[in-house]
């Protein structure tokens, strides 16, 4: 018999996010309320590498967004169904080959960049195509 909890954590998941890992290049839009406006809201954007993913894909998943801004190093903890996300990009994938990447944290410069594996190519709908192998079988298919 599943609980309230249950129900509850279950109308709380997204099925839109997409498979973060990281290494990857995100791009995180906010929703945030205005101190100066009565109910006003606005967007921000917070862009940058994913150092850690925590909690599994559940309701208590979290991920770690890393960003140098104006030269000072910016850590953000998103939970990864908070309702004040409107949207994650994939802006870059990265090939790493750890789990969790806190040495980038005295990384700077020319060290601190990361071997791009795949460049993340996206529609004018904003969602990424097909994996370029079954592209490439449906032309021949087509060709036939």
């Amino acid at each position: 018999m599943a609980t309230k909890l249950d129900i509850f954590n279950k109308a709380q998941i997204k099925n839109e996010t997409p498979d973060i890992k990281p290494g990857d290049i995100v791009r995180v839009q906010l929703k945030l309320a205005e101190k100066t406006k009565r109910g006003a809201e606005r967007t921000q954007t917070f862009e940058g590498l994913v150092i850690a993913k925590k909690h599994g894909n559940g309701i208590s998943g979290t991920f770690t967004v890393r960003k140098v801004s104006e030269g000072i190093g910016v850590e953000r903890v998103f939970p990864l169904f908070s309702p004040s996300i409107l949207k994650i990009e994939l802006v870059r994938r990265s090939k790493v080959r750890r789990a969790k990447l806190y040495y980038m944290r005295e990384r700077a410069g020319k060290k601190a960049r990361m071997k791009t594996s795949v460049e993340v190519p996206q529609n004018e709908s904003g969602k990424t195509p097909e994996t370029p192998a079954e592209t490439a079988e449906d032309k021949n298919e087509n060709n036939q």
